[in-house]
C-alpha cells in the first residue's frame, strides 16, 4: 500500500513548512529517506526537520561520520548520511537499536536498500523546478501510506485559512487520538486541532461499541456546536476560527500555556484556582445547553443525554481491568451481575437528577488560567467535545476530585460547600442534601471509570505513567463511597477491590 504526494515549486520557506508539518507527525521507530542528485536540497530538509525539534542545535552534515544523532526532548532523531557508505558497514552502525527509541533521517538510502524498513516515508528531490525551487514527490509506504494522506490534508486545509504560511509546532496532547500543534505567523498564532473521525471499535454491549454507549464524539461537530455555544453564553472557550468537518481539522485561538498546572508550579495559589473554576461551574448551572446547538454550514448538533446506561458502562470499566489485575483471573459472570445490579439503581436516580451541562472533563489539564479577562471569562476551557445533558453534580466531582493531582479534603469540602450556598441562595427546587448525595454517587461512578482506563492503558497500551495517579483516584473513591447511601456498594467495593494503599496491584 503506498501513497503519493507531489510538491512543485518548493522553495526554502515551503520547505521550511513542509519540514515542520513532517515534524509534527514523527514518533520513534519511524524512517524518511532523502533521495536526489548532489546539491538537490536533501540535507537541507533534514537540518530543518531536526531544527523543528530542537531550535537550539546545530547540524552539521553527517557524512564522514555516516551517523548524527540528536537528542532531543520529543524523540531521539539519526540523521544518516550513506554516500561513503562502505560494503559491510551497515551493519556497525546500529540503526536497529536507533530506532527503538527515534527515528531515522536517511540520505542516499539506495545504499541501505537491503535494510530498509517496508513502512516508511520516501521522499524524492528534482532539480528541474525554475528559479530554485524543487519538485519533491513523497511516497508513503506501509502505515506511512495513510499517515502520508492525513499529512496531505493537512495541509490543503491549512493552505485555505489564514495560517497556510505558519510554522507548525508539536504541542503535547492528551490520551487520545487528537493531535494539537501551534501554528506561528510573525503577528498571530492560533492552535490547530488534528482529529480525525474514529473508527467503531467492537461491540460490546446491545450491538454498540463502547464510543456509541457512552456518547463519545466520533468526529469534530460536538467540539465546534459546543464552543460556539459556551462562547455565545459569555464562557471563554476558544474561537473557532476555521474548520473542515469532513476531514476533521479545527484552528482555534491559542490561550497559551497557561494551563492550572502550569500556573500552581508558578506559584498561583490553588485555592484561587479553583474557587474561579467552581464559579465558571455556577454560572454553567444558570445557562443550560439548548436541546440541539447549530453549527454554521452544516445541521445542527443535537447534545446527547448521560442516561444511567452510559453511566455504568463507564463505571464497568474497573471491573473489566482492574478486577482481573488485581484478582489474577477474568472477571466471573456472576460478579459482573452483583456489580451492575447493585450500580443500577443509583445511576437510574442519579441520571434524572438537577440536569445541564455536562463538559465531561472538567479539571485541572483541561483549564487555563486567562487573568487578563474578567469574571467567569479568566478561566479557559478546553476538550468538551463529549459534552452531555445530564446531571451538573459531575463536573463539580471532575474538578474537586482532580485525578490528576492532589486536591486537598479541606479544599474540596470548602468549594462544595460554597457551591451548594450559591445555589441554596437562588431559591427554587435545590437541596443541599439531595445535591451532596448526587455528589458521592458521580465521585464513585467517576473515579471507577478512572481505575478501570488508568489499569486499560497500562495493560492494553503500555502507558505505565498514569499508574501513579491510581492511588490518589482510590482515596477519591473512598471519600464518595463512605456516603450512608452507598453503603452496599462500600461493601461490594470492599470485596473486590484494593484499597488505595495497595494500588497499583504488582500485576500491573
Amino acid at each position: 500500500m503506498t501513497e503519493i504526494w507531489r510538491l512543485d515549486g518548493v522553495d526554502l520557506d515551503r520547505l521550511d513548512r513542509l519540514a515542520s508539518r513532517i515534524a509534527l507527525n514523527l514518533k520513534s521507530g519511524d524512517v524518511v529517506t532523502l533521495s536526489g542528485p548532489l546539491g538537490a536540497g536533501k540535507t537541507t530538509l533534514a537540518r530543518t526537520l531536526v531544527a523543528h525539534f530542537d531550535k537550539g542545535s546545530e547540524v552539521p552534515s553527517p557524512t564522514f561520520a555516516l551517523i548524527q544523532r540528536y537528542e532531543t526532548p520529543r524523540l531521539a532523531l539519526s540523521h544518516c548520511d550513506f554516500f561513503r557508505l562502505d560494503a559491510g558497514e551497515l551493519d556497525e552502525l546500529g540503526l536497529d537499536d536507533a530506532l527503538a527509541d527515534g527515528a531515522l533521517l536517511i540520505e542516499w538510502p539506495e545504499r541501505a536498500a537491503g535494510w530498509l524498513p517496508q513502512d516508511r516515508l520516501d521522499i524524492v528531490f528534482d532539480e528541474s523546478g525554475q528559479h530554485e525551487t524543487r519538485t519533491l514527490v513523497l511516497t508513503g509506504h506501509g502505515n506511512w501510506a495513510s499517515r502520508l494522506h492525513r499529512l496531505q490534508a493537512m495541509a490543503g486545509f491549512l493552505e485555505r485559512t489564514a495560517f497556510a504560511e505558519a510554522d507548525a509546532l508539536y504541542l503535547q496532547g492528551d490520551a487520545s487520538a487528537r493531535g494539537y500543534a501551534r501554528l506561528v505567523l510573525p503577528d498571530r498564532q492560533a492552535v490547530l486541532m488534528n482529529s480525525p473521525r474514529q473508527p467503531d471499535g467492537p461491540p460490546i454491549r446491545d450491538g454498540k461499541p463502547y464510543s456509541a454507549l457512552v456518547h463519545l464524539a466520533e468526529d469534530i461537530k460536538p467540539f465546534v456546536a459546543v464552543a460556539e455555544a459556551l462562547r455565545a453564553r459569555g464562557f471563554s472557550a476558544p474561537e473557532i476560527l476555521a474548520f473542515d468537518l469532513d476531514k476533521g481539522f479545527i484552528v482555534l485561538e491559542d490561550f497559551g500555556d497557561t494551563v492550572f498546572k502550569a500556573v500552581l508550579a508558578r506559584g498561583v495559589s490553588q485555592p484561587e484556582l479553583w474557587r474561579k473554576a467552581v464559579d465558571v461551574l455556577l454560572a454553567l448551572s444558570e445557562a443550560p445547553p439548548d436541546p440541539t446547538l447549530p453549527v454554521e454550514g452544516h445541521n445542527a448538533y443535537a447534545v446527547p443525554r448521560f442516561d444511567a446506561e452510559a453511566m455504568l458502562v463507564e463505571a464497568s470499566l474497573i471491573a473489566e481491568w482492574l478486577w482481573p489485575a488485581a484478582q489474577g483471573q477474568d472477571l466471573p459472570r456472576e460478579v459482573r451481575a452483583e456489580f451492575e445490579s447493585l450500580w443500577r439503581p443509583h445511576l437510574e436516580a442519579a441520571a434524572q437528577a438537577d440536569p445541564g451541562w455536562v463538559l465531561r472533563d472538567f479539571h485541572s489539564p483541561n483549564l487555563m488560567s486567562l487573568p487578563e479577562r474578567e469574571g467567569i471569562g479568566n478561566v479557559g476551557l478546553l476538550d468538551f467535545q463529549d459534552a452531555l445533558y445530564g446531571p451538573l453534580a459531575y463536573d463539580l466531582v471532575s474538578m474537586l476530585q482532580d485525578a490528576r493531582l492532589d486536591v486537598p479534603e479541606a479544599l474540596e469540602r470548602a468549594e462544595l460547600d460554597r457551591y451548594c450556598a450559591a445555589r441554596t441562595a437562588r431559591g427554587g427546587t435545590f437541596s443541599s442534601d439531595d445535591f451532596r448525595m448526587l455528589y458521592a454517587t458521580l465521585g464513585a461512578q467517576r473515579n471507577s471509570k478512572i481505575l478501570g482506563i488508568f489499569a486499560r492503558l497500562a495493560i492494553r497500551d503500555g502507558k505505565r505513567a498514569y499508574l501513579e495517579h491510581m492511588p490518589r483516584v482510590a482515596r477519591y473513591l473512598e471519600r464518595n463511597l463512605a456516603h450512608p447511601a452507598l453503603a452496599d456498594l462500600r461493601a461490594f467495593y470492599a470485596r473486590a477491590f484494593p484499597s488505595a494503599e495497595d494500588l497499583p496491584p504488582k500485576s500491573l
